[in-house]
């Protein structure tokens, strides 16, 4: 055949190519050297572009079977293509169809390591050039977004493995301002031909002494509205939101919930994470609340201070979990399991059965893991289905009930095709935020206003003393500042922080606007009074009455 693949111009006349040949070919090293990809890379990814669904499963299957260096070597030789097409030509819109070939080669090599006992690491598919042009240029990733949405058209969103982490998480913002913006004008419309008011807002009105009742009560009530953008008032107080009352919201009530005194969540004495208690007394409304509250979290670009551990962000992205992900979350627990595997003599002598039980309020209670399970003994030749079975009961059969409803709630604002675009692992960052504190990227990205400047003596002065702060000081002031102690994505060199000068009276306190990351630093003199100033401004960061 002579055609391009996507309907473009002919490329001239090649000989058919198996799936073997291909994958050999698309392995070796060499292509890597430029000279060679319009020659060879360009025609050999059009060919994988034009396979038919039973050739490309062949040619899969042939990558997944290869040694680990092979299919290291095909990635890398697509990755080289990529980049040099994207820095002599960018990217364009609609994308290039060497380049839209090279991405669907990647594609497959990303499916074949998923089926690979040797798999490469995820992020040995995200490509820097395609990610730093779409950085660089936002209407880019809104171009590509669009076409996402067409059928049949070639889009970056729907080879989401390319995509770092930071840019799949402004394409979730651009589904969310979409759906944001229908639900407002649909408020409005019906506002205008019913007569009726219908708030553009999902408007929570709460007092801080009842944050979870009147939470749970005016989510239920509202909601078909979850969709709209979130104002959160405090009633009495005079904070108006526009974004840091509803970071303070988020972080009081997701506080209550998780507290021991509501017994809906254990915390694990190593890990320190928190799991959902299988003997909770809560009703379901309470574990859908927690669902929907990360949803609209996320939904409204705010970061949480949530401890769940890994498998949590698996199971809401329905990946399979089994005793590696019990080990890594119940690590006290899996050792124990694990020796009942390596006990070097009968394991009939450990007195085993297919069931656990545990102690629910004083009284104990015995849960089979297969039927009649009470009866069944473990032995050397079934200890691997026991433990099999214990982690499915763990992670799984337990908090069926409790996860069904958190699950359901999370579905409720958050289900739909953006977040499908993220890995169990990308989803944790996407809620809880970057682990690094990186002070020094958010120095470098601050803006200065009212005579400030990054080189006058009072901001080198809060460099300084900010700088030298221990890590849970750098934190108070994160949520002082901006609301929240939780890093975005991207890190804190996307905050858009923005220092202005406050006077020169050295007893002001500095105070901020946290909702718009604006500080307002008085001009102080000298190291001494700025460190001062600035840790008794940070002790107390609750409420925006001041602000």
């Amino acid at each position: 055949r002579d055609t391009g693949g996507r309907g473009g111009e002919p490329m001239g006349a090649v000989a058919p190519v198996g799936p073997r040949a291909l994958a050999i070919l698309l392995s070796c090293p060499a292509l890597v050297e430029p000279q060679h990809h319009e020659t060879i890379l360009a025609k050999a990814y059009s060919l994988v572009e034009i396979l038919g669904s039973d050739e490309r499963a062949a040619l899969v299957a042939e990558w997944a079977q290869a040694p680990q260096a092979q299919l290291r070597h095909a990635v890398r030789c697509a990755h080289e293509f990529i980049i040099i097409a994207v820095l002599e030509n960018s990217l364009s819109d609609p994308i290039d169809e060497p380049v839209a070939n090279a991405v669907g080669a990647l594609g497959l090599l990303y499916a074949a390591s998923e089926g690979s006992a040797h798999a490469l690491e995820f992020s040995a598919f995200t490509n820097d050039a395609i990610n730093a042009e779409l950085a660089a240029d936002e209407t880019l990733l809104r171009q590509d977004h669009r076409r996402w949405q067409q059928a049949n058209v070639f889009s970056l969103c729907a080879h989401a493995f390319v995509l770092e982490p930071a840019a799949k998480a402004s394409v979730l913002k651009l589904s969310s301002m979409d759906q944001m913006s229908s639900e407002f004008e649909g408020a409005f419309f019906r506002s205008m031909f019913t007569r009726s008011m219908h708030s553009p807002f999902l408007l929570l009105r709460v007092r801080r002494d009842h944050l979870i009742r009147d939470s749970l009560h005016q989510l239920a009530a509202r909601a078909a509205e979850l969709k709209k953008p979130l104002k959160v008032h405090f009633i009495g107080e005079e904070g108006v939101d526009e974004g840091g009352v509803q970071k303070e919201f988020f972080h009081l009530v997701v506080r209550q919930l998780f507290d021991p005194v509501w017994g809906m969540f254990i915390q694990d004495d190593t890990t320190r994470e928190f799991w959902f208690n299988q003997n909770s007394f809560e009703s379901n409304r309470e574990f859908e609340l927690i669902g929907t509250l990360i949803g609209l979290a996320i939904y409204n670009s705010v970061i949480l201070d949530v401890r769940f551990p890994h498998v949590v962000y698996k199971k809401l992205t329905r990946r399979p979990c089994g005793f590696a992900d019990l080990a890594r979350a119940f690590p006290a627990l899996a050792h124990g399991l694990q020796q009942v595997l390596e006990h070097a003599g009968d394991v009939r002598e450990l007195c085993l059965t297919f069931a656990v039980s545990h102690e629910v309020y004083g009284e104990r209670k015995v849960v089979e893991l297969i039927p009649n399970g009470a009866e069944v003994e473990v032995t050397n030749d079934n200890c691997r289905e026991y433990v099999d079975k214990y982690a499915e009961h763990v992670l799984h059969t337990s908090i069926a009930r409790q996860f069904q409803a958190f699950n359901t709630g999370f579905s409720a604002v958050c289900g739909g095709p953006a977040l499908e675009l993220f890995r169990w692992e990308e989803l944790e960052l996407l809620i809880c935020g970057n682990p690094n504190l990186d002070f020094e990227a958010l120095q470098r990205a601050t803006v200065y206003d009212d005579g400030f400047s990054a080189v006058h003596p009072t901001i080198e002065l809060f460099w300084e003393v900010l700088h030298g702060l221990e890590i849970e000081l750098k934190r108070r002031f994160l949520i002082f500042s901006t609301g929240s102690d939780r890093v975005p994505i991207n890190g804190l060199g996307s905050l858009q922080f923005v220092i202005s000068r406050h006077g020169s009276d050295e007893s002001r306190l500095p105070s901020a606007h946290t909702c718009f990351n604006h500080l307002l630093l008085p001009e102080y003199k000298t190291a001494e009074v700025m460190r001062k100033q600035l840790l008794m401004a940070i002790q107390d960061t609750e409420g925006f009455h001041i602000v």
